[in-house]
């Protein structure tokens, strides 16, 4: 099965120039804990929930500090719509990311696929990525 068999396809981005508050504002408008970042029609970045909590809010930045300055760049990790589901898990077990953005050759965003997804698409190839997922460390530890 391929990611885009199981993917969401109405992802909502937030650009890089907004605010850390609009991007929470979106998340509370959209149920959700990440935010693709997109610039001139291309994936430049993630910001989650985490990103605003430890880059923002713990280094006593405020709600208009922009996306830009507390998104993830670094190692920025996706998924072409083509690939199969466990390569999407493998990858999310490997980063310990628990939703991963969806690419087209063309590197145009076209979805996002999270842990849930997957299970809904294959429940063995989901329960794999979870246990490494949820193990401690990696590159999005507090420290």
């Amino acid at each position: 099965m391929n990611v885009r068999d199981c993917m969401s396809s109405d992802v909502r981005t937030i650009a890089p120039d907004a605010t850390v508050q609009d991007a929470a504002r979106l998340m509370k408008a959209l149920d959700a804990g990440a935010i693709p970042v997109g610039e001139n029609d291309r994936l430049v970045g993630m910001i989650t929930d985490r990103d605003i909590a430890i880059r923002c809010i713990a280094d006593g930045r405020g709600p208009s500090t922009t996306v830009r300055e507390a998104m993830t760049t670094a190692d920025l990790q996706f998924i072409f719509e083509d690939d199969d589901l466990q390569e999407a898990s493998a990858r999310m077990s490997d980063h310990k990311v628990r939703r991963l953005p969806v690419l087209n050759r063309e590197k145009r965003l076209v979805g996002i696929i999270s842990l849930g997804d997957i299970s809904l698409g294959d429940m063995s190839v989901s329960g794999a990525a979870l246990c490494h997922v949820s193990e401690p460390g990696g590159p999005h530890t507090q420290h």
